[in-house]
């Protein structure tokens, strides 16, 4: 077992001395509506209830809340007049299940409507039981775990479109919608979700779906596909600057969860057949996140233990924690710019949110919501934009510390120049390989050795050439480059210090030090691991 997983083992058994049992049994409440009438059955012709997000959250004593955090257990309880679900007129022309969705936690399906527009239907509440071993789930873990749910903040989503719209990011626009306890017409998941509180919007996969900001798109790609397009077709490209500024807003915004599939990206044809993809960010599940307010949680979300778990303070705290989960989406969608750039952005940000704009999206959480937390976050919003520029210049340091440079399927030449204070790499393509033979250069960027203390490139596909030219006497940046399939080669030049090389079986590299040639067991990433599969674990 890794540390890290021991050392959080140990800290979750603190709490468990004084809070253990087994698995509760009807853990989540069984219908959201509250007040006057909510055990009756509900008319035919309600249009809203008044509900719950999940009042189970709510009901420990200050003893058990002291190991494991307050959360937001009064807002989950708090009540808040929803629409009822009407599938006939949710949307123009109606919406008719399509399929269930769903990873390991979300309860979710999809629907489509008219032009074969795709919505998204996914409750508040979640079940994280498919996260434990099938041993595991019997026993009062699965209760601990459920119970985390509480440290998300289930109306968070409802503020950031106009956050957003303001700060030039494309955004989806989810709205609640109350489930009736007779639901038919979610097919296989219509027990699933009757008497819950969930959140629809429209997902971008169809052309009809595109929004003004995105006039001009000409197809939308989900997930890890657009990696996999980037891995094949070496036209194919990241809009960087926009990426940047998507994951400036969700640093602002504390959304800690923004792997590789939580993007859709919408496509822009160019010029001599290059293609950009634009960034959309969706699933706004973790925005506001409060985990560290107990024992327990505070010593799991240790930088040394779990330090993705990222509580959403006036301050932003450690940036590796925040930016954690979206680490490989990083590398890939922000290579190219320059700590200036990150500056300019921020700055940029900072003039687009004002506290008129805050104000105005906390308004829209439910009034009884606003009441226990809109000027509390507002506030930290705002603290949080002052500070904007010094977390910018965080998250290119912490991208800056290890990058790691991909290749393609194709034949790339990476040309790397090592000196005592700087490393500069080009990554070249074969012509015949790319959309016009003007200029096979594809990437330069210079890394300076005050920010970067180790710089990997990785070959992935194709008959791949390293040229590493080292000049001057002092330490030379470590580098590590890895062969990937194909048959590569190794043209050093000058000292050989501080380089390593790890090729595949098939590679054919010239040896520059002592020693054989020996297999990586770095883990492969998820290009390589997804090239020939296409699964998404959430709608």
């Amino acid at each position: 077992m890794p540390p890290r997983s021991r050392r959080l083992l140990a800290a979750l058994g603190v709490g468990l001395v004084v809070t253990t049992g087994c698995a509760r049994r009807n853990f989540f409440q069984p219908d959201a509506r509250v007040g006057p009438g909510s055990a009756a059955a509900l008319p035919a012709s309600a249009d809203s209830v008044l509900a719950t997000a999940g009042r189970q959250y709510n009901r420990h004593s200050g003893f058990y809340c002291l190991f494991w955090g307050r959360h937001y257990r009064r807002v989950w309880a708090a009540p808040a007049t929803v629409p009822v679900l009407r599938l006939a007129s949710a949307a123009p022309g109606g919406l008719k299940f399509d399929k269930a969705g769903g990873g390991y936690q979300s309860i979710s399906a999809t629907l489509v409507g008219r032009q074969k527009r795709e919505y998204a239907l996914r409750a508040l509440d979640k079940d994280p039981q498919k996260t434990l071993p099938k041993v595991l789930r019997p026993t009062f873990v699965l209760s601990v775990v459920r119970d985390a749910t509480s440290a998300a903040m289930p109306y968070g989503a409802l503020t950031v479109p106009p956050l957003a719209q303001a700060a030039g990011v494309p955004h989806t626009r989810p709205h609640l919608v109350y489930v009736r306890p007779d639901e038919t017409g979610l097919g296989s998941m219509s027990e699933r979700f009757r008497g819950k509180v969930a959140l629809l919007e429209e997902k971008y996969e169809e052309l009809a779906s595109a929004t003004p900001d995105l006039a001009g798109t000409t197809n939308f790609v989900g997930g890890e596909n657009v990696l996999k397009k980037m891995y094949f077709n070496p036209g194919h490209y990241i809009d960087q600057p926009a990426f940047l500024r998507a994951r400036l807003l969700d640093i602002w915004l504390g959304d800690w969860d923004r792997h590789e599939r939580q993007w859709d990206w919408a496509e822009f044809e160019e010029a001599g057949g290059r293609v950009r993809y634009r960034s959309i960010p969706k699933d706004r599940d973790q925005v506001y996140f409060r985990f560290d307010d107990g024992l327990v949680p505070w010593l799991a979300s240790r930088r040394f233990i779990a330090p993705q778990f990222h509580t959403f303070h006036a301050h932003y705290g450690y940036m590796p924690g925040l930016v954690f989960q979206a680490e490989f989406i990083d590398q890939h969608g922000l290579s190219q710019l320059r700590r200036a750039d990150f500056q300019r952005m921020a700055a940029d940000l900072q003039k687009r949110l004002p506290d008129s704009l805050i104000a105005r999206a906390m308004r829209r959480l439910p009034p009884a919501v606003y009441a226990l937390e809109g000027q509390r976050l507002g506030s930290r919003l705002q603290a949080r934009r002052e500070a904007l520029a010094q977390a910018a210049d965080a998250f290119y340091l912490t991208l800056a510390r290890k990058p790691n440079l991909g290749g393609t399927a194709q034949a790339d030449r990476y040309v790397v120049h090592r000196y005592p204070d700087s490393t500069t790499v080009q990554i070249f393509t074969a012509a015949h390989h790319l959309p016009t033979t003007a200029d096979t250069l594809r990437f330069r960027r210079t890394y300076f050795h005050n920010e970067t203390h180790q710089l990997t490139l990785d070959g992935l596909g194709g008959d791949d050439v390293f040229e590493v030219h080292t000049t001057g006497a002092g330490r030379a940046l470590p580098l590590r480059l890895y062969g990937g399939e194909g048959r590569n080669q190794l043209l050093p030049e000058g000292s050989a210090g501080r380089l390593r090389y790890y090729p595949q079986e098939s590679s054919n590299f010239s040896a520059v030090e002592r020693g054989q040639p020996y297999l990586s067991r770095r883990r492969h990433t998820p290009v390589e691991r997804g090239v020939g599969s296409n699964t998404d674990d959430k709608n």
